[in-house]
């Protein structure tokens, strides 16, 4: 696709649902007894590959796509079969591009009463499974991988587990999940205790099915269930998805953006405290509470800013974000330092290496470091082409980026947007002037 600079940005949009907040709905309704009905479930790529994945396990699922411009018209149903209902399915699970899904299924999947096979994308194929591997293996379970590379595809022999207490090297939401996902079949409580917090969409989704799951500090303890109970589900918007229009609305002069429903979870707002760390004018209207999550309106406006330090446990919070914050510092005053990110390095793309790669292109001040990069704000930028590596975070980065660059800036594999936000271009074009 090919994009060019822009005027300014007017008007609202409304994100799609959260994409951590989708899977998880699916699989736990999926676990509980009776009809779970989701509101603004995500109907990108990667959450579809999760309902086909246990449609697979014998889950009945209805996907309402409702067409219509409120994405919350859209209602997914699972006919739960309970704790232990799951079939052995009859293929090879695929998760296509969905390290969610894969990670967060393995632990349901230790559990039950039949062995599968979990397998992926090329992507997929290449990103780190032992942080799962390890502790479930520690509760007993069967799991290899089949290429003895600690990748999928991974095969998975059901049985009993046991419960342990983990310490997590890293704070990855998606290793906490597959630890207390497997705890609800364990034999005594399971505990994970990371080094930072990270998202805690599982842990508040087990409060509203009816899951014994209790927090302290870093430290997440669930107990063994016995019946999960169907649920009303609300999924917010995506705040991942949000962040390019923040930046986009920051970034291009004489622009104001209302960014409608957005999930303002503690555990994901980090890029909210740096934007404003960083002098952003961006204000919360119509702040609320539903299902735990709590939501907000974001209104943003053109702003003057300055290079900040990312850094520590604030990363686990905006790690998605990074990509988008990178470009948001090219235009910013001074320095920006971002650390403690090598998580970035085992995403659909390593983002560092991408990110420093194609900004630089463009004409940015950017070098790679260890774990994170240094950009040096304030130089003018210039079109390029972009090569996504089919990663849709990098791919809407860009197109944000391009809303300032001077000349045309084409990105190669665009459509891998679809992953999580299959009407980003089109609700992109709706705010230009």
């Amino acid at each position: 696709m090919i994009f060019k600079k822009v005027n300014s940005l007017h008007g609202e949009v409304t994100v799609p649902g959260d994409k951590s907040v989708s899977h998880r709905a699916i699989m736990l309704g999926s676990l509980a007894e009776g009809t779970t009905e989701i509101t603004n479930f995500l109907q990108g790529a990667d959450c579809l590959s999760t309902i086909a994945c246990f449609e697979k396990m014998g889950i009945h699922v209805e996907n309402n796509k409702v067409s219509s411009s409120n994405p919350s018209d859209t209602v997914v149903r699972v006919k739960g079969n309970g704790l232990r209902g799951l079939k052995a399915p009859n293929s090879i699970l695929d998760v296509g591009n969905s390290g969610t899904t894969m990670r967060l299924m393995s632990g349901i999947l230790s559990a039950q009463n039949f062995d599968v096979t979990v397998t992926g994308d090329s992507s997929i194929q290449k990103r780190p499974m032992k942080r799962i591997i390890t502790p479930l293996s520690m509760m007993g379970a069967n799991i290899t991988s089949v290429n003895n590379n600690d990748c999928a595809p991974l095969n998975i022999v059901g049985g009993k587990l046991k419960g342990i207490h983990y310490d997590s090297p890293v704070a990855s939401a998606q290793v906490k999940s597959a630890v207390l996902l497997a705890g609800l079949y364990a034999d005594n409580p399971s505990s994970v205790t990371e080094p930072y917090v990270s998202r805690n969409h599982t842990e508040l989704m087990f409060r509203q099915f009816g899951i014994d799951i209790k927090t302290s500090g870093t430290t997440a303890t669930v107990s063994p269930a016995t019946r999960l109970t169907a649920k009303k589900i609300m999924v917010p918007g995506d705040i991942s998805s949000a962040a390019y229009f923040i930046v986009a609305g920051l970034i291009v002069p004489n622009s104001e953006v209302l960014i409608k429903n957005v999930g303002i979870n503690p555990t994901r707002d980090g890029i909210i405290k740096v934007c404003k760390q960083m002098g952003a004018n961006i204000t919360l209207q119509n702040i609320s509470d539903k299902n735990g999550e709590p939501t907000a309106d974001i209104l943003v406006k053109s702003s003057e800013l300055t290079g900040t330090t990312i850094e520590g446990s604030i990363i686990p919070t905006l790690i998605d974000e990074l990509p988008v914050i990178a470009v948001l510092a090219c235009f910013a005053k001074g320095q920006t330092i971002i650390k403690d990110a090598t998580e970035l390095k085992v995403k659909e793309s390593n983002r560092i290496d991408v990110m420093v790669h194609n900004l630089s292109l463009l004409g940015a001040d950017v070098i790679a470091t260890e774990d994170g990069m240094i950009i040096n704000g304030g130089r003018e930028l210039h079109g390029a082409t972009i090569e996504s590596k089919i990663d849709h975070r990098i791919a809407m980065s860009f197109a944000i980026a391009s809303l300032m660059t001077e000349g045309e800036t084409e990105i190669k594999q665009a459509e891998c947007v679809d992953i999580s936000y299959p009407n980003f271009y089109s609700d992109l074009s709706g705010l230009a002037m």
